[in-house]
């Protein structure tokens, strides 16, 4: 069978459910698969088809979740933030060289202007709300040059996201049908997915991890997914209840977040009866990592993922082998090794380098990038291997730590600190829910380090007793500088920290 989404849904039962969301009703495979082929008879007599690129901007629910397994099954998709403003999405639809826009029956945003602007077609999705979750139909003004509806093959790109670099021109990454095929199954042979899991989907759905990690993964088990409309953690303890999950994915500032509420949700936590709590696309604090078990009596699994490897690289194993705080676990899915930082030659897996990835699920290369692909791709041992940008080393038994990524690594006068470590010292603390280390300017030693902190509800923690606290436990050179209190620290649309950056936002940059 070949290696595609459409293989992906193929076999499971009719009958069986596969998308749904808090307060609807479950749609089965069998309508999945017949959705599917609507969808792609719809985009056909468009003149969408196989090769074309469709932008997506939906908000956050089963619509999403099955427009993206629909269109990438006929064409190529192209999720957007909902939240971008015009001049955004001008750019990425004029970047992506979208053939089509997919918005809402009733959007009335800025992604209109920029697509026509940009000449792409604007196709406009109708749900029925009383029908099974992620039901929709396309429609738009009659057009010529309809095509026939064909099936894209294993090499044929999915799925195009851009990175999210802080610091230059965001990267086309295209993920081809057996890069997601591959990622699916790798998640769910690590999460010994059956048909009889069922998924909250809180995670965004214009980014790898809710895409791959969620929605991906549990139809290539043939078990469910519930879509909730975005995370909401004052609604998470009634869609948990409502649900009835066996496990959900997140980035660790969720569950900070869920973490915050479970006192006054205990009753629910009791009857949650959760097989596993997932967690990706940053490094979660050791001390996140064991209350979050303790608190739900599961076993918690850090993966390690990112886009250009169609998500997960590595992850903590289920039990009975253990889940280590402040691990990202063992290699899951692709070769996981360590490479020299300036050389094309690979380490010692105990040796700290840059942390490289070769597999089925790494992305072709960059689109129209070469120099970008010469920087980031390079062959060793007859394999094609990836730098990730991270680094790193693995323990005795294979499972690797992060030390940090590459261009976060702070470098006080010649002295490396990786942030990571002193955002777990800090997290320690009883008093401090959240923390994050990131380098400021230092007019003599080039950057120095400074923290910025959320404090558990009801503290009164000061700055000196933190910096007090840090200085205890880390060598002088590791300790915060500064430390900015704050009620909420800045994030990106995925809800992931961004330290690049952060020093300028927080206004700690050179004056």
């Amino acid at each position: 069978m070949p290696t595609t989404i459409a293989s992906l849904i193929a076999d499971h039962a009719d009958d069986s459910p596969a998308i749904g969301a808090p307060g609807r009703s479950w749609l089965t495979y069998g309508q999945l698969r017949s959705l599917t082929d609507d969808v792609s008879q719809a985009l056909a007599a468009m003149g969408i088809g196989r090769g074309d690129r469709v932008a997506i901007v939906l908000d956050n629910g089963p619509e999403m979740a099955c427009a993206f397994i629909t269109i990438a099954q006929a064409a190529t998709t192209a999720p957007l933030n909902p939240a971008y403003r015009e001049e955004e999405y001008a750019f990425y639809l004029e970047d992506l060289q979208a053939k089509a826009l997919v918005v809402a029956e009733d959007y009335g945003g800025p992604a209109l202007a920029a697509a026509e602007t940009s000449g792409a077609m604007i196709v406009r999705l109708a749900s029925d709300a009383d029908g099974p979750a992620g039901v929709f139909r396309l429609s738009r003004p009659a057009v010529d040059g309809a095509k026939a509806a064909g099936n894209p093959d294993e090499n044929d790109v999915a799925l195009i996201l851009h990175t999210s670099g802080t610091t230059s021109r965001p990267k086309i990454v295209p993920l081809t049908q057996s890069n997601i095929h591959a990622s699916a199954n790798n998640i769910r042979s690590s999460l010994a997915l059956t048909p009889e899991d069922r998924c909250l989907n809180v995670m965004p759905l214009f980014h790898i991890h809710g895409l791959i990690a969620a929605v991906a993964s549990s139809l290539a088990a043939g078990a469910c997914i519930s879509c909730a409309p975005g995370f909401n953690a004052l609604r998470f303890y009634a869609q948990l209840k409502e649900v009835a999950p066996s496990w959900y994915t997140a980035v660790p500032t969720m569950h900070q977040a869920v973490l915050a509420r479970a006192a006054r949700n205990r009753e629910i936590i009791d009857s949650a009866g959760l097989r596993f709590i997932r967690s990706s696309s940053a490094s979660l604090p050791a001390p996140v990592m064991e209350e979050l078990a303790a608190t739900f009596g599961a076993p918690v699994i850090e993966a390690y993922g990112m886009t250009e490897a169609t998500h997960q690289m590595c992850s903590n194993p289920l039990p009975p082998r253990a889940q280590k705080p402040g691990s990202v676990g063992l290699a899951a899915g692709p070769d996981v090794q360590i490479a020299a930082e300036t050389e094309n030659s690979l380490l010692e897996p105990s040796a700290t380098g840059e942390i490289v990835i070769s597999g089925p699920n790494v992305t072709p290369g960059y689109e129209g990038n070469q120099d970008a692909n010469a920087a980031s791709f390079f062959m060793a041992d007859d394999k094609r291997w990836f730098r990730t940008g991270d680094q790193g080393s693995f323990d005795e038994e294979g499972y690797l730590r992060l030390t940090g990524r590459l261009k976060e690594i702070i470098n006080r006068g010649g002295e490396k600190i990786s942030p990571l470590e002193v955002d777990a010292i800090l997290l320690s603390h009883p008093d401090i829910a959240q923390a994050v280390c990131f380098a400021v300017p230092h007019p003599k030693l080039g950057e120095d380090i400074s923290a910025a902190i959320v404090l558990a509800e009801g503290s009164e923690l000061d700055e000196k007793t933190v910096r007090t606290f840090a200085a205890e436990r880390l060598a002088d050179f590791k300790v915060p500088r500064s430390v900015v209190i704050l009620e909420e620290i800045p994030k990106g649309a995925t809800g992931k920290i961004q330290r690049i950056g952060l020093a300028e936002k927080l206004g700690l940059g050179r004056t």
